[in-house]
C-alpha cells in the first residue's frame, strides 16, 4: 500500500554537482545566473559549491567568491559542501552561509578509500571528532548520510545489515551525545537501487528508527532514477536531493564510459509529484528555465526529459 507525503522537499544540488567534474572552470557570471535562476524557483535549499581541496577540484576554488556574489532570497537556504576540518573551518567565514552540521557516512571500504585516502572505518570514526566540532560552534547535527547504501561498482553488493550497522553507530553519537536524530540519507552513489530494493532498506531502517525522517540521494546511472523516486514516494519519503538538468554524478564509480547520467533530475521528479498531487512549491517552469540556462553554459543536451518537452500545462490550459 502506497504511504505518500503530501509535501516533498527538494534540495537542489546542480551548482555543485554540475560543475565539480568539469574540467574548465566557467564564468563566474553564468554561474550567478544560473543560481540566481534556481533561487526564483521556489526551491527551498540550494548547494552553491563545495569548499574542498582545490588542486583536486579547481572548479570549486572560487565558491567563497560565488557566494558573495549570488542573490539571496530569504526564504532559501545557501549551502556550501565540506568534507574536513578546514572545509568547516572555511565555510564559517562566509557570510550568510547555512550552517548545518552533516555527517558523512561509507558503507563501501573501496569508495572511501578513492574519495578520502581513508577507510570507511576511518571516516565513521572521524565523525565524532565532526560532532564535537559542530558542538564547539553550536552548530546543529541535522543529516547523516550512507554512501554506497545499496551497491558499489567497485566493491559489490551492499547488505543491510552494514547500513543498519551504521545507523546504531550514528545513534550512539548523536543521541548518545544528547543531540536530536538526525535525518538519515540514502545515497545510491552509483546507481546501485531499484525500486523494491529501496523500499526493503527505508522498509529495515524504520523497523529501527520508526520515527526518523528519511531524505533519498538517487543517482539515474541506469535509467531507475525516478522508479526509485516513484519507490520512495510510496514509502512516504519526503525529502529527495536532485539536480537540475540531471547534472552530476560520482566521478569514482569506474562505470564503462564518462557519460552516464547524473544524479535525478530536479525538474522530472517535481513533475511526477505533481502528477500525484504531491505538493513541492516549486514553479515548474521557473524550474525548466533554469535547466534550459544551465544547459547553455555547460553545452551539448542535458539527460532531463521535462526541460526539453515542457511540462503539460499550457495543454492542460487548452480548451
Amino acid at each position: 500500500m502506497s504511504d505518500f507525503p503530501t509535501f516533498v522537499e527538494f534540495h537542489e544540488e546542480g551548482p555543485r554537482e554540475g560543475f565539480q567534474l568539469e574540467t574548465v572552470l566557467h564564468p563566474i557570471e553564468s554561474r550567478i545566473r544560473f543560481i540566481d535562476a534556481l533561487s526564483r524557483t521556489g526551491i527551498s535549499q540550494i548547494q552553491v559549491g563545495s569548499l574542498v581541496n582545490p588542486k583536486k577540484v579547481p572548479t570549486m576554488a572560487d565558491t567563497p567568491e560565488l557566494f558573495a556574489r549570488i542573490e539571496k532570497i530569504p526564504s532559501v537556504k545557501y549551502t556550501v559542501l565540506w568534507l574536513n576540518r578546514q572545509g568547516f573551518l572555511k565555510a564559517l567565514e562566509i557570510p550568510d552561509v547555512t550552517l548545518e552540521g552533516w555527517l558523512y557516512f561509507y558503507a563501501s571500504d573501496a569508495l572511501a578509500r578513492a574519495n578520502n585516502d581513508r577507510s570507511a572505518e576511518q571516516m565513521r570514526q572521524e565523525q565524532l571528532d565532526f560532532v564535537k566540532l559542530y558542538e564547539q560552534h553550536q552548530v546543529p547535527v541535522t543529516t547523516a548520510s550512507i554512501m554506497c547504501a545499496f551497491g558499489c561498482n567497485l566493491e559489490g553488493e551492499v547488505s543491510t545489515q552494514r547500513v543498519t550497522d551504521l545507523l546504531s553507530w550514528i545513534r550512539e553519537i548523536t543521541v548518545g551525545r544528547g543531540h536530536s536524530l538526525p535525518t538519515l540519507m540514502l545515497a545510491d552513489t552509483m546507481g546501485w537501487a531499484s525500486p523494491e530494493r529501496l523500499k526493503q532498506l527505508i522498509g529495515a531502517v524504520r523497523d529501527i528508527e520508526p520515527d526518523m525522517r528519511i531524505g533519498t540521494h538517487i543517482h539515474d546511472t541506469r535509467g531507475l532514477g525516478l522508479a526509485n523516486v516513484y519507490a520512495a514516494l510510496q514509502m512516504g519519503v519526503d525529502l529527495f536531493d536532485s539536480s537540475v538538468a540531471g547534472l552530476g554524478g560520482c566521478p569514482f564509480a569506474s562505470h564503462q564510459t564518462n557519460n552516464t547520467a547524473g544524479n535525478i533530475c530536479t525538474e522530472d521528479a517535481v513533475f511526477l509529484c505533481e502528477e500525484l498531487g504531491i505538493e513541492t512549491g516549486i514553479d515548474l517552469d521557473s524550474l525548466i528555465e533554469a535547466a534550459t540556462i544551465v544547459q547553455e553554459i555547460l553545452g551539448g543536451q542535458r539527460p532531463g526529459k521535462i526541460m526539453h518537452s515542457g511540462s503539460l500545462s499550457r495543454f492542460r490550459s487548452k480548451k
